[in-house]
């Protein structure tokens, strides 16, 4: 929480302690980890997004057909479910990409779980824009998702 009316002193250390607890492995099976900062009454009063709940949902709809017709060969139906040379194909970032996920993979010692996890996520980001392959800027928003696993 980053509201500091609503923080206790032991904040800092008790987030810590509870990160502590939580394992490598199990962090490492959450594709998308966002903080979230709380909403003060002064930003609900802001007119809403420029993008409306119904255009998200447009969006998502023709996310999750591009997946279906992408796998409708190999009976899958979404990117989560890829994997291995299927998902080599589908995800394949271009150079730019591939360089900053071998780069990041090193720095943030992203497991073979974690770099496959990023892989898929990009891919899902680049539907989302109805890209037709996985660009450096996907990669770099999907990486972007996984920076709570390094605290």
């Amino acid at each position: 929480m980053n509201d500091p009316a609503q923080s206790c002193g032991r904040a800092p250390k008790c987030a810590a302690d509870y990160q502590a607890r939580l394992s490598g492995p199990l962090l490492d099976r959450i594709d998308i980890q966002i903080e979230v900062a709380s909403v003060s009454a002064q930003d609900l009063a802001l007119p809403p997004p420029s993008e409306g709940t119904a255009a998200v949902a447009a969006r998502v709809a023709s996310a999750r057909a591009i997946q279906r017709e992408r796998f409708k060969e190999v009976g899958l139906r979404s990117n989560a479910q890829a994997e291995g040379e299927l998902l080599d194909r589908v995800a394949s970032p271009d150079a730019a990409g591939a360089k900053l996920l071998t780069d990041a993979a090193e720095r943030m010692r992203l497991t073979a779980r974690g770099y496959h996890r990023v892989l898929r996520v990009a891919r899902t980001i680049a539907d989302l824009a109805a890209a037709p392959s996985v660009a450096r800027t996907h990669i770099a928003e999907a990486l972007s998702y996984r920076r709570l696993a390094l605290h």
